[in-house]
């Protein structure tokens, strides 16, 4: 994998949290020691290793597929999908609160931002799942050949991160940490309308207003609009073609005033037509099987094809 970011030349590793306060989400940095520093960088490489271990099956983010615990994926910063970390990424004169460690209940990820010897910047960002403060264990440590408690609150950070945000990627290692973090769920409802609009223009025998108001409360149907979306797989398709599919895979549908209308019972069935995730199979006679996709792989052409 390519990052545009230096790992071998960083000249500055700052570390922040973001907190989930009732007014919205806030990100500040915190101060930290040199090891500090040099833990989250060795976070980072471990990071890149990882997925440049995977590298040879790294796929685009899609939003509609169920993706593995731990995959490489990647995603355009320039992506709606991707708002709330390319805001984190690009964001300037965050404040920096020494006491925000303090506030444990309310700490939903930490990062790390790094800057390289060309005055790049990464941002490497962990869910805070394993990152939280040990209050009530009784932890011990060596001192002077004896073992002691420690009696100071203690925070525990990971062996690497969910993401890493360049300024034209964001690289993804666990996506349902990323799906957290950047609340994949209310971006994909938001942006509902606009992927509408986008895909009406490439299908405008299509009445679409029924299809967007139901994808702007069901997340399920806003992430296949979504996925189709950046699939582009709304163009160039036949409406005849389209018909003849929706019959066979038992979606109803109508024409009225020369549109094509989806019923209400199948316009989930009928988004999942257009993302190639409902197919029929005939294997035996007369014994025709409809199935739903929960992933879908595009294959190349055989040889002889």
């Amino acid at each position: 994998m390519k990052l545009e970011f230096d790992l071998t030349r960083v000249v500055l590793t700052e570390f922040g949290i973001g907190l989930d306060e009732s007014s919205g989400e806030v990100f500040n940095f915190v101060p930290v020691s040199g090891d500090v520093q040099r833990a989250l960088l060795e976070m980072a490489l471990a990071t890149h290793a990882q997925m440049n271990v995977a590298e040879t099956d790294s796929h685009v983010y899609q939003p509609a597929k169920k993706h593995s615990a731990s995959e490489y994926l990647t995603l355009p910063t320039a992506d709606t999908l991707a708002n709330k970390l390319r805001l984190l990424h690009e964001a300037h004169n965050l404040e920096t609160d020494s006491s925000a460690l303090e506030k444990i209940p309310l700490i939903f990820c930490y990062f790390a931002r790094l800057t390289d010897n060309q005055g790049r910047r990464l941002t490497a960002v962990r869910r805070s799942s394993q990152f939280k403060g040990v209050i009530k264990s009784r932890l011990i440590r060596f001192a002077d050949d004896t073992l002691q408690l420690i009696p100071d609150r203690v925070f525990k950070l990971d062996r690497d991160f969910d993401l890493l945000v360049d300024e034209t990627t964001v690289h993804i290692l666990h996506p349902a940490a990323f799906e957290f973090v950047s609340k994949l769920q209310q971006a994909v409802l938001a942006s509902a309308p606009k992927n509408a609009a986008a895909i009406q223009k490439n299908l405008p025998y299509l009445d679409l207003k029924p299809i967007q108001a139901y994808a702007s409360k069901h997340p399920r149907a806003a992430r296949l609009l979504a996925s189709i979306n950046s699939q582009e797989g709304s163009k160039g398709i036949d409406r005849h073609l389209l018909e003849r599919t929706c019959t066979d895979v038992g979606v109803d549908f109508s024409t009225v005033k020369g549109k094509l209308v989806v019923h209400e019972n199948s316009l989930l069935g009928f988004l999942e037509v257009l993302d190639r995730r409902r197919y029929q199979v005939e294997l035996m006679k007369d014994s025709p099987e409809r199935f739903r996709a929960t992933g879908r792989t595009k294959l190349k052409p055989e040889a002889g094809d």
